[in-house]
């Protein structure tokens, strides 16, 4: 018998075999998947070719590879920044304005509050279904809110999306939701698994701003606490243009190093 005969015979087989399996196992990317669905697919159609020429402008590489995401209550503004990879300084790509405001500053502690959360969040959710359009999910409650809000009913389902209505979401226009969308799809896509949203109450280098902040925190101190923690992280960024370690106590304080 001619044994160099059967080994090839048994290695095209298994070559034969492997080929359709390779194929069948093989897995749509995070953004084709997105682009499956009829919103998010027009919404790639009519803003991927706008948002590279601002990246361009703004001499971004595209596509994003990471973003940071943060807004500011009372100023109702949410920044997008982004960067290439963690060595890197973030760089500033645009500001949305929040287009609808409900509750009071102050963090969500319980369910039906209408308060928006004020804290450190990441995306955990990418809804192309939503009913206000299309939607990014916060992981709201966090460690601190399971610590600090209602134990029983502490709320949840907070999104940043389109339709300009609110009862304690991050709501902004459907064209720029648009375009939030898909760069937060573009990171995910480029390995961007947690995509940080922090929610400040004010913006802090506004002196109006925050002026109103000291002024709803005279009398409340537990705010006052939480108002001056969250500042801290605000400041490291304007200094460093890096998100520090963010972690919680057993208190429930952010705590940064």
């Amino acid at each position: 018998m001619n044994y160099t005969f059967v080994l090839m015979k048994r290695l095209w087989a298994v070559i034969i075999v492997s080929v359709p399996l390779h194929f069948a196992y093989a897995q749509t990317s995070f953004f084709e998947n997105q682009r499956s669905f009829p919103r998010v697919a027009l919404a790639i159609k009519v803003k991927e070719d706008t948002l590279k020429k601002q990246f361009e402008a703004a001499k971004l590489q595209w596509p994003p590879k990471q973003i940071y995401i943060r807004s500011f209550k009372y100023d109702s503004q949410l920044e997008v920044w982004t960067r290439n990879s963690n060595k890197e300084a973030f760089k500033f790509f645009k500001t949305y304005k929040v287009c609808a405001l409900s509750g009071a500053l102050g963090p969500k502690r319980i369910e039906g509050d209408y308060q928006v959360p004020e804290g450190f969040y990441y995306i955990n959710q990418f809804n192309p279904k939503s009913s206000y359009h299309l939607s990014l999910g916060l992981n709201y409650p966090n460690a601190s809110d399971a610590l600090l809000s209602d134990s029983l009913k502490p709320g949840g389902e907070i999104y940043i999306h389109g339709t300009c209505v609110t009862v304690g979401c991050i709501p902004i226009q459907d064209n720029q939701i648009e375009e939030l969308y898909v760069l937060a799809s573009h990171a995910k896509d480029n390995g961007q698994d947690f995509i940080p949203v922090h929610v400040f109450p004010v913006r802090y280098n506004n002196t109006k701003s925050f002026e109103f902040l000291l002024k709803t925190t005279k009398d409340d101190l537990e705010y006052q606490h939480f108002a001056t923690k969250i500042k801290e992280v605000y400041d490291f960024f304007e200094q460093y243009k890096k998100l520090p370690l963010i972690s919680v106590n057993k208190k429930g304080d952010y705590v940064f190093y």
